[in-house]
């Protein structure tokens, strides 16, 4: 399935180990699951705190392991952001951040939540396993 969905992708803690303003080591698969699902259409937006030479330092990274961003820090590339005129809030399908509600569960785990249109839910205090809640064959609300 040919996807055109927009995936925002956070960098440090999620591409990388955090060593901000450092570049920690690569998360085990991260580029090569951005580069499948860069394959299957998903448009990834490189969505992180970073800004200036630290950015482009994060760019030039991810550019270095074969994943060039359809925008950075925006909706779209060439976006202008005004604070006067437009919210910091980007248009995105799905957001891939380590400091999502339960954590960053990890690459493939990742790649089966979008794959296989997976969630997720809190139940107490306690995160219900992904792959225990796998949708029904219906049409969801996202989805």
């Amino acid at each position: 399935m040919i996807s055109n969905k927009k995936l925002a992708i956070d960098f440090d803690g999620t591409i990388v180990d955090d060593a901000y303003p450092g570049i920690g080591k690569t998360k085990t698969f991260a580029f090569e699951t951005l580069k499948k699902l860069q394959s299957e259409g998903y448009r990834l937006i490189l969505w992180t705190y970073r800004h200036g030479k630290t950015l482009d330092e994060a760019v030039e990274f991810c550019r270095n392991n074969g994943i060039e961003f359809y925008a950075v820090n925006s909706s779209f590339e060439g976006e202008v952001f005004d604070p006067k005129d437009a919210s910091r809030k980007i248009d995105a399908d799905l957001f891939i951040d380590d400091r999502n509600l339960g954590g960053f569960p990890g690459w493939g785990e990742i790649y089966n939540i979008i794959n296989q249109r997976i969630e997720f839910r809190v139940d107490g205090g306690t995160v219900l396993a992904y792959s225990k809640m796998i949708k029904d064959k219906k049409k969801g609300l996202f989805w």
